[in-house]
């Protein structure tokens, strides 16, 4: 999911400097992902980058679901989980998760315990006793009834509690991630080069303005800051870049989609992002339980929720059109101008859903459609292996993709591709059965012979986006402008743009 507009939460403005610290080795995490076990759960909504929390929504104290989470596993890898929250950023607190699992197996304990008495009591009540015998039972059961009705009760809260708490906790991290703040982001691949222009050159919004492509003054009227009208070629290429996107991602085995726009604040919390946190990235619909959209990611990780996939249906592979909604709480400055950093934009995103020993090979996959959608149309970028300060909570690994933008004078993130394994599925409780692993016997035709498909499994998710409009409108017209102020169309746009091929003053 592109994360461009920062789908942050407030932990992202609280937290301290990365820890160099890294005592963890790369075979230990590989070995061992961070496990969440399951029960199936407008102010502004982006990705969470810090902590993925906020099940109760609006400070409640009972989740409105429940991740499943492995509570002994990160009970005995402490030191691991620890070492990932810092090296994260994160504002999870895994010294309170670990005192409310110790203060939980002991009341649950003590629950089962006395459930053992009652039931003790209940058997001594069977058969002929002496009146005053039976009168003892009976008083001690009601006794015992009423302690556990209150440690019951006591015990419901406390797991409330721990849920909470726990569902801050960020994905482990792949091995190979750099640690650090944004800073230290590896560059995995650079295509292409800086175009040298022989004359003055003009940033997208001035060249918006003089080919009567945009008008910001209008909208700023109509909707507020950071709102926009596309005119004339500029509808057109948005949508050449859309049809373009679903065509090609299409050809890969993708299958289309248009995704509602507005969903439940329970399933935008399960996909890893906090809808009512400080400085969210997310609009809330005042009222109801429901969000606009920030990413097709969210509506799309929702489509098998609560579900139980066959091992033949995997992978599945979505490409999703829909428009996005962020607050962009607390962008300003110059790199905001013009289309670069909007409220409201339309995107083609990519979501996989697979088998948990494939999700890298398909990460891999993502990230090599991307880099060939944009080499395509002739752009100069790089791809990151972005440092583990910058990854969403979900993200187990990220790659970012950033195209240089000559009128900006910089390079601008149009893309990202994330691995998220299974932590958002533990939260969407989104499983598979494994296929058997021998087929049944000829001569053991008895049902349940033969080959076994074990317990079920949690599927691991991925996304990336194929095309962010805004950020690419602004690619193609810096890079492809020419001396005389028009902008070149990209050959692989021209069939979706009705054979137009370059953008041109109007005539009066």
């Amino acid at each position: 999911m592109l994360t461009c507009g920062r789908y942050l939460s407030s932990a992202a403005t609280t937290t301290s400097s990365l820890s160099p610290l890294r005592t963890l080795t790369c075979s230990f995490f590989r070995r061992h992902p961070l496990r969440f076990l399951s029960a199936a759960t407008a102010t502004a909504v982006e990705p969470d980058t810090r902590g993925g929390g906020g099940g109760a929504g609006g400070g409640a104290t009972t989740p409105q679901w429940k991740a499943s989470i492995d509570f002994k596993w990160i009970r005995d890898n402490r030191d691991a989980v620890a070492t990932n929250i810092l090296n994260r950023n994160s504002v999870a607190n895994l010294d309170v998760v670990l005192q409310l699992y110790d203060q939980y197996l002991a009341l649950q304990k003590e629950v089962e315990r006395l459930r053992a008495e009652r039931n003790a009591v209940a058997n001594k009540m069977k058969g002929k006793l002496d009146p005053s015998v039976r009168q003892a039972l009976v008083d001690e059961g009601k006794n015992l009834k009423e302690s556990l009705i209150v440690l019951e009760e006591n015990l419901v809260q406390l797991t409330d509690k721990l849920q909470l708490e726990a569902q801050s906790i960020p994905n482990t991290t792949h091995p190979d991630v750099p640690v650090g703040d944004e800073e230290n982001s590896v560059i995995r691949k650079e295509v292409g080069s800086q175009r040298n222009f022989s004359f003055t050159i003009k940033d997208h919004i001035q060249l918006g303005k003089d080919l009567d492509l945009f008008d910001f003054d209008a909208a700023s009227e109509v909707s507020g800051s950071k709102f926009y009208y596309l005119k004339n070629e500029a509808v057109l290429l948005e949508m050449a870049l859309v049809n373009w996107a679903i065509a090609e991602v299409s050809k890969k085995g993708f299958t289309p989609l248009i995704t509602p726009e507005i969903v439940r604040s329970s399933v935008v919390e399960r996909c890893g992002f906090q809808p009512r946190a400080q400085n969210t990235q997310v609009y809330s619909i005042d009222g109801s339980d429901q969000c606009l959209i920030g990413t097709a990611e969210i509506p799309v990780g929702g489509i098998h929720m609560n579900s139980i996939l066959p091992d033949s249906d995997l992978p599945i592979k979505y490409v999703a059109y829909s428009h996005c909604f962020r607050t962009e709480a607390g962008a300003a400055g110059a790199a905001t101008r013009g289309l670069y950093r909007v409220h409201q934009f339309s995107k083609v995103e990519m979501f996989i859903l697979c088998r948990p020993e494939e999700s890298d090979k398909y990460h891999e996959e993502l990230i090599t459609i991307e880099e060939d959608l944009y080499a395509s149309l002739g752009l100069h970028f790089k791809t990151l292996d972005m440092a583990t300060g910058d990854l969403g909570a979900p993200a187990y690994r990220k790659y970012d993709i950033e195209a240089w933008m000559p009128g900006l004078e910089r390079y601008g993130e149009i893309s990202s591709a994330s691995n998220c394994t299974d932590y958002q599925s533990r939260r969407l409780g989104i499983r598979f059965r494994p296929a058997p692993s021998e087929p049944p016997s000829a001569t053991s035709p008895k049902k349940g012979k033969g080959g076994s498909s074990g317990p079920t499994q949690f599927v691991h998710t991925l996304n990336a986006t194929a095309v962010a409009v805004p950020r690419l409108i602004i690619s193609i017209l810096e890079n492809f402008q020419q001396e005389d102020g028009t902008v070149a169309i990209p050959e692989p746009l021209r069939p979706y743009m009705g054979g137009l091929g370059v953008l041109s003053h109007k005539t009066k």
